[in-house]
């Protein structure tokens, strides 16, 4: 195993410590995809809050269909089974960018790191002039069963070193924050399971629950000039992003001074205004 890379992570101990805040817990050496496991798992009828975690994840998606690769024993490579009952399916964008904004508190809460999001949930870690990405998020809709419902997968860089890693990427060790794996795992889920409760309790909607007021004080992005490649590579926006709106899209604002919400695309920070 890499020296840089944690002690196995413990089920018996984080089922534990877990109790009553999960239904089902599993941890497995490997895998191909943690989000692909619990998708057929959902269709088989798997419980509300039913996680999956994996050591090592060989055919791990991010967002826009990317690889996310991560040495074994170094990261928290995971995912969560949610069945929003009641929650209307148009607000299930909101689902990652909550996500999200759990993530850069629990960070937070447990190191002295700078944790911020670029839209719509990519973790940046790092002081504002060198922001580099820590993790990725990705939710998928499960088809089939009886009830709907959301898997929410997670890729966190914790141990990795910075040679391991990409220019633009980074870890919480490569940033000095030293942190057992499993007390963040949990402190993570006990986070994410408690704000997802806060937002389906209030119907999804994001401003009863607080959670895009949460949101727009995590992201990074408002306030920057931005360059956004559209999907289809159809043409490259400039702009200053200004808010995220009901939906959870980035509203943002043309050279022209026209105002537009985007749904999905590729962001790069130019620089602050």
């Amino acid at each position: 195993m890499d020296e840089h890379a944690d002690s196995a992570l413990d089920v018996t101990a984080l089922r534990t410590e877990l109790a009553g805040v999960v239904a089902k817990l599993d941890v497995v050496e490997r895998t191909g995809s943690t989000n692909a496991d619990l998708l057929a798992a959902a269709r088989s009828g798997a419980a509300d809050r039913t996680v999956l975690v994996a050591e090592l994840q060989e055919a791990g998606r991010g967002r826009l269909d990317r690889r996310w690769t991560s040495p074994s024993h170094a990261g928290l490579t995971f995912s969560v089974l949610l069945r929003p009952i009641g929650v209307p399916p148009s607000r299930w964008g909101w689902l990652p960018l909550l996500a999200g904004v759990s993530l850069v508190h629990t960070i937070r809460s447990l190191t002295t790191v700078d944790a911020a999001l670029k839209w719509p949930n990519d973790l940046l870690l790092g002081p504002p002039h060198d922001r580099r990405k820590a993790a990725g998020l990705l939710a998928e809709v499960a088809n089939g069963g009886d009830d709907p419902s959301v898997v929410l997968g997670i890729g966190l860089n914790v141990r990795t070193r910075a040679d391991q890693l990409p220019d633009t990427a980074t870890s919480l060790a490569a940033q000095g924050a030293d942190v057992p794996r499993a007390e963040l795992l949990t402190a993570l889920l006990r986070r994410l399971l408690a704000d997802e409760a806060a937002w389906r309790e209030a119907g999804g909607d994001p401003d009863a629950s607080g959670l895009r007021a949460a949101y727009r004080a995590a992201c990074a992005t408002l306030g920057a000039r931005v360059r956004i490649e559209l999907p289809g590579a159809e043409r490259t926006l400039l702009a200053v992003a200004e808010d995220v709106d009901e939906d959870g899209r980035l509203v943002v604002r043309e050279p022209n001074g026209v105002t537009r919400a985007v749904a999905s695309g590729d962001v790069v920070h130019l620089r602050a205004v």
